[in-house]
């Protein structure tokens, strides 16, 4: 009976619970008291203190005191727990995939995010927010109280029978553009705002998150320091220059002043070597300082004010917030180098930033890196490290992102397979030199075959040629080091002994079936002769690994752009 009385006096606020408290005092403190009832009571407290001063019997007090407010349940967690989570009461929040109003009852399947199956909340028609159930639509934020019991439908363990239902955030159905269909990539790319709703981008951004949460805990466990570089920067630490330029000068004349001071610049070396005129030079010059007097000048009808600092400098940036040219940083190795020398094993993990005018699948304008750098290391533990890290995140999210890499794997036959051999098989090795007689001699066999049949010595291996390696002749993840040193960054140790005219680096790329290059490392150059900078240099190594290409290749993802929440590429910058 209190049960019945529980229910009925849901909404009627404080002169039900009085009626509740006087059948109470009439039958008894010796019943029971349900679960509902004592929830209900516990809701209504507050509002029975402010609206009068009703005297509570003892029993119904200890029921307040014993029923706390119910905590919010997670839909992964729930569906995790399994039939043990049969019979208890549970609060959740989500957002509504569907809703099929019958006669008496209707099916909500909702989700939270924290997996890629929902929930089905069945709500009869009896509770007192039934009018809400029946005008929710897909895309709806609703928050549910219920009971968890055993599923009745198919291909489903679990459901909650809802006692009450709350609409947080309406949905209306004619807008809302994620209806219960299958939806084509392209589509969901045009809705970046919303497509992490959808299963296969909610899968992504879960299987992200995991590889980041693995990242820490896998350098916290090789007592790394995590250091975080600057984004501005003065430098470029790959040299090409393909940077994106940070500046508070005007924007009308900021980038004449820019390019006629490169034009200056060059025009200068070239006198030099007797390749230009000296009056082209001075014309150049003229030309820089007209502009940047204009640039100085005070806007028409206003007030003077006072020049920028060394405005009248030749230096073209002089003017600028920095007093020289800044821009987004393209990597965070050299900062870390100088903190690999004082705290032994550091990484960096966050955005970098490359202004090259590449439409492709494979290249973001903004993209993330890992990059660890440890001291006293060589070229050698450099590999070890770097086939430790990918072998420990990826056998993280195959633990504990079950569900999306079946998801993933339904998609893509053969990734289930080749992420197991990737956990378990060593990694192979093989010199770049090595490299290149097998690629040789399989492209002789038929050279029409490959889209870049010329490979010699000082080759920079494309994409066919690193996938070959990787996936048809070693069948598995493939180091290959020992680059020439004509091909690498200027940073790279140079190697001892090497035949004149075929000078190599210690540098070593990391190919992984499916995708190509993943990781690129070197050991640095520490030897003070071949130094600008003499600061007691030890041996140093390390590696960079964009963090969008691991995505990918974990998730199966081919575009790039599918693997970050908002990408950002030539001519796009959505969101």
């Amino acid at each position: 009976m209190l049960r019945l009385l529980a229910c009925s006096t849901m909404l009627m606020g404080v002169s039900g619970v009085r009626s509740a408290t006087r059948i109470w005092q009439q039958r008894g403190s010796s019943l029971a008291v349900s679960p509902d009832f004592a929830g209900l009571v516990g809701r209504q407290r507050s509002r029975m203190l402010c609206a009068s001063s009703i005297e509570t019997p003892a029993p119904v007090a200890a029921a307040m005191a014993a029923t706390p407010a119910l905590k919010r349940r997670k839909v992964g967690s729930l569906l995790a727990e399994g039939e043990s989570a049969i019979g208890t009461q549970v609060l959740l929040k989500g957002w509504v995939r569907t809703v099929r109003n019958q006669k008496t009852f209707s099916f909500v399947e909702l989700n939270d995010g924290s997996s890629l199956a929902g929930l089905q909340v069945v709500a009869p028609s009896e509770i007192g927010t039934y009018a809400t159930v029946e005008a929710l639509t897909t895309g709806a934020a609703v928050s549910v109280v219920g009971k968890v019991v055993a599923s009745q439908g198919k291909g489903q363990a679990l459901e909650v029978q809802a006692q009450s239902v709350e609409l947080v955030g309406d949905c209306p159905a004619d807008t809302y553009p994620l209806q219960k269909k299958r939806h084509s990539i392209e589509f969901l790319r045009s809705i970046a705002h919303l497509r992490p709703r959808s299963n296969l981008f909610g899968a992504v951004s879960r299987v992200r998150s995991a590889l980041a949460q693995a990242t820490h805990a896998f350098f916290a466990s090789e007592g790394f320091k995590y250091v975080q570089t600057p984004l501005i920067t003065a430098s470029d630490c790959e040299g090409a220059g393909e940077m994106f330029r940070v500046t508070t000068l005007p924007l009308t004349l900021e980038g004449e002043i820019a390019s006629q001071g490169v034009k200056v610049r060059d025009l200068k070396a070239a006198a030099k070597e007797g390749n230009a005129e000296k009056s082209d030079v001075e014309a150049a010059v003229a030309k820089l300082l007209e502009l940047k007097a204009k640039a100085a000048a005070p806007p028409p009808a206003a007030a003077a004010a006072p020049a920028p600092p060394n405005m009248g400098s030749s230096d073209p940036y002089a003017a600028d917030f920095f007093g020289r040219a800044a821009y987004l940083t393209v990597s965070g190795q050299l900062s870390a180098e100088t903190y690999a020398c004082a705290l032994g094993d550091v990484y960096t993990f966050g955005p970098t930033f490359r202004a090259e005018n590449s439409n492709t699948a494979r290249h973001l304008a903004e993209f993330w890196m890992i990059e660890p750098e440890m001291a006293f290391a060589d070229l050698a533990a450099d590999m070890n490290n770097a086939e430790a890290f990918v072998k420990y995140v990826v056998r993280h999210v195959l633990e504990h992102c079950a569900e999306d890499m079946a998801y993933f794997s339904s998609l893509d036959k053969e990734l289930a397979g080749r992420l197991e051999r990737l956990v378990r098989d060593d990694f192979a090795r093989v010199s770049y030199t090595r490299a290149i007689d097998l690629l040789q001699a399989e492209i002789a066999k038929d050279p029409k075959q490959w889209e870049n049949p010329e490979v010699v010595f000082g080759t920079d291996l494309a994409t066919e040629h690193e996938r070959w390696l990787a996936e048809k002749h070693f069948g598995t993840a493939t180091f290959v080091y020992n680059y020439p040193k004509a091909i690498k960054a200027f940073y790279m140790r140079d190697n001892d002994g090497c035949e004149p005219g075929k000078e190599t680096v210690a540098a070593m790329d990391l190919l992984v079936p499916g995708i190509g290059e993943l990781i690129g490392g070197s050991q640095r150059e520490e030897r003070l002769d071949k130094l600008l900078s003499k600061m007691a240099g030890v041996p140093h190594a390390g590696y960079g690994l964009g963090f969008e290409r691991l995505v990918c290749y974990v998730t199966g993802v081919t575009n790039i752009r599918d693997a970050i929440a908002f990408p950002r590429f030539p001519g796009s910058c959505e969101f």
